[in-house]
């Protein structure tokens, strides 16, 4: 920007303000896509939202993501080996049969673990991988849309579903506990939280503002108290066996 001097009064006269949209000028495009901050949320993994409404996450929910599928992976992983070895040898015995309560090869055999016409373990191989792809691309850097991550809170939903019904079937009907399903409950109930509270605070599930400061100060609480549940039924279900 050009300055003159006058020759008058040898003062120099202050620049003329840029025009309006010229680089530096008020209101002017930076180059960089902004959103709204109605639309950038709020919560424990926020980060910035990309113009196409694309997010990412924070390191800790990624890590979380790729250590409870990796969980999920080793239960589901076992699970089917000692399937397999009970397919052909109807008289083994996993290594995690224990005792009359503690007892894989009775939930193994039982109609609850083929209820899709197939083991479940081996749909666990599949979901659970998946949930470690995600967290590793998170940690990559990815960032995805609102309707990945909606995919993503759907598939969790439905996993922390089927482990309810799995572990109330364990419970009252089968009368047998699997340690490596318990490992699967634990990591799914945990994944589904952490899931959750990413998507209230990102703003990809809507809900007041109270439930969105819960979510975003006290993340931890929800999946304490499921798991709390869990962990008093099966205490009261076999209490004499436990006090005995």
């Amino acid at each position: 920007m050009a300055t003159t001097r006058d020759t008058n009064t040898g003062s120099v006269p202050a620049p003329s303000p840029a025009p309006d949209g010229a680089p530096g000028a008020p209101g002017a495009p930076t180059g960089r896509a902004t959103v709204p901050a109605s639309r950038r949320g709020t919560g424990p993994a926020a980060g910035p939202r990309d113009a196409d409404g694309a997010t990412g996450a924070g390191r800790a929910f990624a890590w979380l993501l790729v250590v409870t599928g990796a969980a999920g992976v080793l239960a589901a992983w076992v699970i089917t080996l000692d399937k397999f070895r009970l397919l052909e040898d109807p008289h083994y015995t996993p290594g995690c049969s224990l005792n009359p309560v503690v007892s894989c090869g009775s939930v193994m055999k039982s109609a609850q673990a083929t209820v899709f016409g197939f083991p479940n373990p081996m749909l666990g191989l599949v979901t659970y991988g998946m949930v470690v792809a995600v967290g590793a691309g998170l940690l990559a850097g990815a960032r995805h849309r609102r309707w990945f991550w909606l995919g993503l809170q759907a598939g969790t939903l439905f996993g922390v579903g089927f482990c309810a019904w799995l572990a109330q079937q364990s419970l009252y009907v089968i009368n047998a506990l699997c340690l490596w399903c318990c490992l699967a409950w634990v990591a799914t109930a945990v994944m589904f939280w952490a899931v959750t509270a990413y998507n209230v605070g990102r703003g990809h599930l809507p809900a007041p503002r109270g439930v969105r400061r819960f979510f975003g100060e006290f993340p931890w609480i929800p999946p304490v108290l499921h798991l709390g549940v869990v962990g008093m039924l099966v205490l009261t279900r076999w209490w004499d066996f436990w006090t005995g």
